[in-house]
């Protein structure tokens, strides 16, 4: 098995099930899924550890662990949805995502397979757009579109809609923030369906769950994750495709903004991503002419961390590195120093504590006790 990526081939019925009851368990996340794959060796024997390694981490409670049973109907609701859960590095899952630290287990996809394999470029903007933003939007779409280009978005109001019905044709991708069955908004269902017609919709939630706030920096990251860049067309200064714009950056992905009137708020977000750094752009051709030249070299695999996981830690090790933590962000490298534990034993206490649901993590290599 390749370290650097759970499985690369396709996976068996039995295997997609212990994927499936893995990664709906309680707090168990993609990273921890990882963790859990390349120390035990298959999601079946981390399932089987997962009680153990909470109750070391300090559950309050018994963890729930998703049944076999549940995750056969789940499979079988997808199928009659026509969603099918697809794995990092089987076919149709798109190669520049399954790059990510914190990459989808598995990805619940829906539409045209082949259009999810093709290089993608993102446009994501401000859902109160201005006409002559939503006509912008549009006008890249098409024009990406026609140079070969996949679409992908957000099924947002605003410049979200506005790039996925200009790109319909040349194939575009929702990534949805909900399950499949759970369109948002609503009113976007009937354009759902045409983008189904030839291109795809993609999610990593399960079928019946509902988007809230917080899952939409979440869908943000596979946005821009299946992407080689991201255009943002219009943004206010909290907007939302500021975050995707900023995971885009630690993503390595590039950045591209279209100037605006220093009049209108709904462009001072791009007009800041541009003082940033971010790529101004007019036309089509600056972000061809960005991405042209990273198209040809090979997807580079994420890397894995070397050190595997401790089989118990110390109690004293384990206390001084929970003594370590608090609500404020710590980086990762530095709680190993400070805590002169191995990179090992500490990785191992995180994944207790994250387990017993007691740990978050961050974006950076961040983490904090919950």
């Amino acid at each position: 098995m390749d370290t650097r990526a759970p499985h690369t081939t396709e996976l068996t019925d039995a295997e997609r099930i212990d994927w499936l009851r893995l990664i709906r368990s309680d707090n168990v996340g993609p990273r921890t899924f990882r963790s859990l794959i390349r120390h035990f060796g298959s999601a079946r024997a981390a399932l089987e550890r997962l009680p153990d390694l909470a109750r070391r981490g300090g559950a309050s409670k018994p963890q729930r662990i998703y049944s076999e049973p549940d995750a056969r109907t789940e499979l079988e609701a997808c199928a009659k949805l026509g969603v099918r859960l697809i794995a990092t590095g089987e076919a149709g899952y798109p190669p520049r995502l399954s790059e990510l630290d914190d990459a989808p287990p598995l990805l619940g996809v829906r539409g045209t397979v082949d259009v999810l394999m093709r290089p993608m470029i993102a446009i994501v903007g401000s859902r109160n757009a201005s006409g002559a933003g939503l006509k912008f939007a549009a006008v890249l779409a098409r024009d990406l579109s026609d140079a070969g280009f996949v679409i992908a978005s957000g099924l947002a109001r605003g410049i979200d809609q506005a790039a996925h019905r200009a790109s319909i044709e040349g194939g575009t991708v929702a990534v949805l923030a909900g399950g499949h069955d759970k369109i948002y908004p609503p009113e976007h269902t009937d354009l759902l369906h045409a983008i189904l017609s030839h291109g795809g919709a993609i999610s990593e939630m399960p079928l019946g769950y509902v988007a809230r706030a917080h899952d939409f920096p979440r869908r943000n990251r596979l946005v821009s994750g299946a992407s080689l860049g991201v255009i943002v067309v219009e943004a206010a200064l909290r907007s939302g495709s500021l975050i995707t714009a900023r995971l885009a950056n630690e993503q390595g992905r590039e950045v591209f903004a279209v100037p605006g009137s220093p009049l209108d708020p709904r462009a001072a977000g791009t007009n800041g991503l541009i003082k940033q750094g971010a790529t101004l752009i007019t036309e089509a051709s600056d972000v061809i002419q960005a991405v042209e030249p990273i198209m040809g070299r090979p997807i580079a695999l994420r890397e894995e961390d070397d050190e595997p996981l401790a089989p118990d830690p110390a109690a004293t090790d384990r206390a001084g590195i929970v003594n370590l933590l608090g609500p404020a962000p710590i980086l990762l490298d530095d709680l190993i120093r400070m805590s002169g534990a191995s990179p090992a034993v500490v990785r191992t206490v995180l994944l207790e504590l994250e387990l017993a649901g007691r740990l978050e993590r961050h974006g950076g290599g961040l983490v904090s006790l919950i």
